[in-house]
C-alpha cells in the first residue's frame, strides 16, 4: 500500500473569501482577502483577481496592511508563520516562523517593528484558550526568519479577529469575549475589565459579538447578540465608565467599523443592510439595503472612498461611500449541496447548488464564478418554515449538450411535487435553455439519474430511478407536429416490486446497471432485455460504478453492510470483495482509477485503486473529519508529468471533495507546490544588463534572435562594456552623500561615462544591427528613436536618458 508521502490536502479553488475581513489598499485600487491557503488580490474596478499570494501550507487566518509601507501586506496562518508580501507584484518578501498556529493579526503605526497576534495559550491547535501576544520582527536579510520570542499582552481572548481592535492609533487595545470587555493601555501597562449581565430586562442577549475603536476619540463601539450597539467612554477609570446604546438591528451585530476620520460608524448583520451612524449624532443614520445576504465583515479604505462588505454567501460587495454598489466579487456559494458535484463537459466548470433554486457554474482553474442558472424560475421568498422548490439532482450528457435537473417541493398538507427538466445548450447565448418540463415524472422521490454516453448511431437517453419501484428511460425524439426535439418516456422497468436506488451506464453505453436493494440488474438499453442479475451478501446497494478503459469489464458496488464488491461482467461472478465502510465511490472518467472514501473513527480515509489490482495505488488517512458524501474528478487543463507511483493518479484529473463544514478540498503534489512557489517569486534578471526602456521593449525580441543565432557566431561575438561598470558611476553610487560634489559637476561626469565609443562595433556590425532595430521599432508603430545612420554618441545617450533622469533627480 502506498502512503500519501508528498501529496497533501489543500484548500485550492472555491475557498471562502468571506472567512476574514478584507483589506482595501491606500489608493483604493486593490482589495485583498484570505482565501483558503492563499491571499487573493482583486481589482476594485474590474473585479478580476490580479494575484494569488501562495506560500502558506494551511488556512490563512488574517490579512493586514503594513503600517510603515503601504505597498506591503502581512498574512498569518494556522501553519505557524507570518508572511510579508509585495502585493503589487505578488512577491513573497519574508517569512517569520512563529512556531504555533496564528488565528489573527494586528499592528499599529505606534509600534514600529512589532505585530500582535492571537495564538493558543498552550501552543496547540486543539486548545480552546487563546492569548494576544506581541512579536518583535527581527531585522534580517534572510527570507526565512525565526520569531519565536512572544510577549504576552492579554490572556483569555477570542480567536475571532472582530473581537479585538486598536484605539487612538495604538495607545490601547480593546478585547471582547463573552460578557466581558478588556481594555489594555500600553503606556500604563494596565488593563481594565467591564462586565455585563447575561440577559437584559427584555430577555435579549448581552453577549459581545464584535468591537471597533474610534480612530481619534476615546470611544469603543461594541456589538451584541440582541442587535444593540454600545458606545463606551471614560473606560480609563473602571468606576466612572459610561456607555450609550444604539439599536436598529433585530438580531446579532456581526461587524462594526469606524470611517478613517471617525465621522461615521458602520454596522451590519443578518438583515443584509449596511447601516451608517453619524458619530455624536446617532439619531441620524443612512441605510444601504438589499445587499443579498447577511453581512459578516465590514472594511473601509484608508482614504474613506470605498466601503466593502463580506457576506454569508461567500461574496464581497464594494461600495462607493455608502451610496451605491460599484462591484461584486462572488466566490463559490456554500450551502446545502443536494446535487452531486458534477463537471460541465464544455466549460470544465464545477456545477452544484448555488443560490436557492439555482445551479452555479464555477471555474476551478480561474477560481471564479462563471454564471448562475435559474432552474426553479420562481421568486425565492425568505420566510422561515415556507417550503419552496429546491434543486436536488443534476446530470450532464457526455458532450455537455443536455442538462437534466430534478426539483422538489414538499408541502405539509400535500404530496411531494417533483419536476424533471431537460435543458439544451444554446450556442448563441452560451448557456442552457429550458427544452422540456415533465411534471410528476415518477410517483415518488427520484433517487438517481444518468445519461447514456451516446455515440453517433445512438439517440440521447436519460434514465431515472424512483422510490415508486420503477426506473424510466427518457429519449430525445423529433415529433412530426412540433417545432423542435422534445423528451418522452421510452421504457418503464421494474424488478419484483423492489425499490431501485442507483443506476449507471457502462463506458460504451452498451449496458445499464440498476440496483434494486440487494440485487444488481444488468439491462440492454437497445432491446431493454434483462441480461443478468448479480446477487451478493445482504445489504442494500448504495453506489454503482463501471470500470473504465482496460477495466471496463468490471462493475463495482458498495453496500449498507460495509462491503465493496467487484463483479466480472464476462463471467458474471464476484471477482473480489472487501469489508470497508465506504461513504462514496466514484470513477475517474479519464483513467482506470477509482476513489473510495471510507469513514472510520469520525474521520474519512481515501483509497485510490484499479478494479483489476489487488492493492490500492494510493491511500491517505484522515483527509478530513466527518463523512465525505460529495466528490468529483475534474479534468486538468494540462496533464502532469509526474513519474512517482503515488501521484500518477493525479496526472490526468484532480480530485475535489466537500467536507462536512462545506470546505472544498483537493490534493496537490510537492512538484505542483514547487512550481507555484517558483512562479510567485520575482523574475531573475541578469544584473549585467542595463534595465532601460529600450531593453524592456526589445529584450524579448533579442532573446528570440539569440536562440536562432548560430552557436559559433554567438561565441565569437564580443561583449560591449556597460556603463554600470564605469568608475564614474561607482563613485557616484558608493561615495557618501555628504561629501559628494555639486550636482552640475556630477551630471557632466555621468554623461561622459555614458558616451561609449562604438566605432569598431559600428564598422563591423552596423549594417546588420541598425536596420534590424529600425525594423523592430517600425513593427510596433512607435516613433523612431534614431534614424538610419545615427551618431553613435547621440544614440547611446538617448538609450540611457531615463536612467540619467532618475539618478540626477
Amino acid at each position: 500500500m502506498v502512503e500519501h508521502g508528498d501529496i497533501r490536502v489543500v484548500h485550492r479553488g472555491g475557498s471562502k473569501i468571506d472567512f476574514r475581513q478584507p483589506v482595501i489598499t491606500n489608493d483604493s485600487r486593490f482589495l485583498l482577502c484570505a482565501s483558503g491557503e492563499c491571499v487573493k488580490v482583486f481589482s476594485t474596478s474590474t473585479e478580476e483577481c490580479i494575484h494569488d499570494l501562495q506560500g502558506h501550507t494551511d488556512l490563512v487566518t488574517g490579512v493586514l496592511l503594513r503600517p510603515s509601507n503601504h505597498l506591503q501586506v502581512y498574512s498569518c496562518s494556522i501553519d505557524g508563520t507570518v508572511r510579508l508580501w509585495d502585493f503589487t507584484d505578488g512577491i513573497l518578501i519574508k517569512t517569520y516562523v512563529i512556531g504555533c498556529p496564528v488565528y489573527s493579526i494586528y499592528a499599529s503605526a505606534n509600534h514600529e517593528g512589532v505585530i500582535f497576534i492571537v495564538v493558543p495559550m498552550l501552543g496547540d491547535k486543539r486548545s480552546e484558550l487563546f492569548q494576544l501576544v506581541a512579536v518583535h520582527l527581527p531585522q534580517s536579510g534572510d527570507q526565512l526568519v525565526e520569531s519565536r520570542e512572544l510577549s504576552a499582552v492579554l490572556s483569555n481572548v477570542s480567536s475571532n479577529p472582530a473581537d479585538i481592535a486598536f484605539g487612538r492609533g495604538g495607545e490601547y487595545i480593546a478585547s471582547a469575549k463573552g460578557l466581558q470587555l478588556k481594555v489594555f493601555f500600553f503606556k500604563k501597562q494596565k488593563s481594565y475589565e467591564f462586565s455585563l449581565k447575561e440577559d437584559n430586562k427584555k430577555g435579549g442577549l448581552n453577549t459581545f459579538t464584535c468591537v471597533a475603536c474610534h480612530p481619534k476619540d476615546d470611544c469603543i463601539a461594541t456589538g451584541h447578540g440582541d442587535g444593540k450597539i454600545r458606545l463606551w467612554r471614560n473606560f480609563n477609570h473602571k468606576k466612572e465608565y459610561t456607555y450609550s446604546t444604539l439599536h436598529w438591528h433585530h438580531n446579532a451585530v456581526s461587524s462594526l467599523c469606524f470611517t478613517p476620520e471617525g465621522t461615521n460608524l458602520l454596522s451590519g448583520g443578518v438583515e443584509s443592510v449596511l447601516v451608517q451612524w453619524r458619530y455624536n449624532q446617532e439619531s441620524q443614520r443612512d441605510f444601504l439595503p438589499r445587499l443579498g445576504a447577511a453581512i459578516t465583515h465590514i472594511a473601509v479604505s484608508p482614504d474613506g472612498a470605498l466601503f466593502c462588505t463580506s457576506h454569508s454567501d461567500n461574496k464581497i460587495t464594494i461600495i462607493q461611500s455608502c451610496v451605491k454598489v460599484s462591484a461584486v466579487i462572488q466566490g463559490l456559494v456554500k450551502g446545502d449541496v443536494q446535487t452531486d458535484l458534477i463537471v460541465d463537459p464544455r466549460s470544465k466548470a464545477l456545477v452544484l447548488n448555488g443560490k436557492p433554486g439555482h445551479l452555479q457554474f464555477y471555474s476551478l482553474q480561474r477560481d471564479k464564478l462563471l454564471y448562475n442558472l435559474d432552474i426553479v424560475q420562481q421568486e425565492y421568498i425568505h420566510e422561515l418554515g415556507l417550503e419552496q422548490f429546491e434543486v436536488v439532482k443534476a446530470a450532464f450528457d457526455a458532450s455537455g449538450t443536455w442538462l437534466a435537473t430534478v426539483e422538489e417541493r414538499k408541502q405539509k398538507s400535500a404530496e411531494l411535487e417533483v419536476n424533471l427538466k431537460l435543458w439544451a445548450f444554446d450556442e448563441q447565448t452560451q448557456s442552457f435553455v429550458l427544452n422540456t418540463t415533465i411534471s410528476a415524472p415518477h410517483e415518488a422521490r427520484i433517487t438517481a439519474m444518468c445519461f447514456r454516453q451516446a455515440t453517433d448511431s445512438q439517440t440521447t437517453m436519460l434514465v431515472s430511478t424512483s422510490k415508486d419501484g420503477h426506473f424510466k428511460a427518457w429519449q430525445l425524439a423529433t415529433p412530426a407536429h412540433t417545432e423542435g426535439p422534445s423528451w418522452s418516456c421510452d421504457f418503464v422497468g421494474t424488478y419484483h416490486g423492489l425499490v431501485p436506488e442507483c443506476c449507471c451506464f457502462s463506458a460504451d453505453s452498451s449496458l445499464l446497471a440498476v440496483s434494486f436493494q440487494e440485487v444488481v440488474t444488468v439491462w440492454s438499453p437497445t432491446s431493454w432485455e434483462l441480461l443478468t442479475t448479480l446477487s451478493q451478501p445482504p445489504g442494500a446497494i448504495r453506489d454503482l460504478c463501471f470500470g473504465r478503459l482496460s477495466c471496463s469489464k468490471y462493475l463495482l458496488g458498495t453496500t449498507a453492510k460495509n462491503l465493496l464488491c467487484c463483479w466480472n461482467l464476462l463471467t458474471c461472478s464476484l471477482e473480489w470483495s472487501t469489508s470497508m465502510d465506504i461513504s462514496l465511490l466514484l470513477a475517474d472518467p479519464l483513467s482506470e482509477n477509482m476513489a473510495a472514501f471510507c469513514c472510520q473513527a469520525g474521520c474519512t480515509d481515501l483509497f485510490v485503486f484499479k478494479p483489476s489490482e489487488p492493492r490500492p495505488l494510493f491511500s491517505h488517512k484522515a483527509v478530513c473529519s466527518g463523512t465525505v458524501t460529495r466528490a468529483v474528478f475534474a479534468p486538468r487543463e494540462k496533464m502532469l508529468d509526474s513519474c512517482e507511483e503515488n501521484s500518477q493518479w493525479l496526472n490526468r484529473s484532480q480530485l475535489h471533495f466537500l467536507t462536512q463544514y462545506m470546505d472544498l478540498m483537493t490534493f496537490t503534489t510537492k512538484a505542483e507546490d514547487d512550481r507555484l512557489m517558483a512562479s510567485s517569486k520575482q523574475l531573475v534578471i541578469d544584473d549585467s544588463v542595463a534595465m532601460t526602456p529600450f531593453y524592456l521593449l526589445l529584450g524579448k525580441h533579442r532573446h528570440q534572435q539569440q536562440e536562432n543565432q548560430d552557436p559559433m557566431s554567438s561565441l565569437s561575438a564580443e561583449r560591449t562594456p556597460l556603463p554600470q561598470s564605469s568608475v564614474a558611476i561607482k563613485e557616484l553610487l558608493q561615495t557618501p552623500a555628504h561629501v559628494l560634489p555639486s550636482t552640475s559637476f556630477l551630471c557632466s561626469m555621468f554623461v561622459q561615462s555614458l558616451l561609449i565609443s562604438v566605432t569598431d562595433l559600428r564598422s563591423n556590425h552596423s549594417e546588420r544591427h541598425y536596420p534590424q532595430m529600425e525594423k523592430t521599432w517600425n513593427s510596433g508603430n512607435q516613433q523612431h528613436l534614431f534614424q538610419e545612420n545615427p551618431d553613435d554618441h547621440q544614440m547611446i545617450c538617448r538609450l540611457h536618458l531615463p536612467q540619467l533622469r532618475s539618478i540626477c533627480t
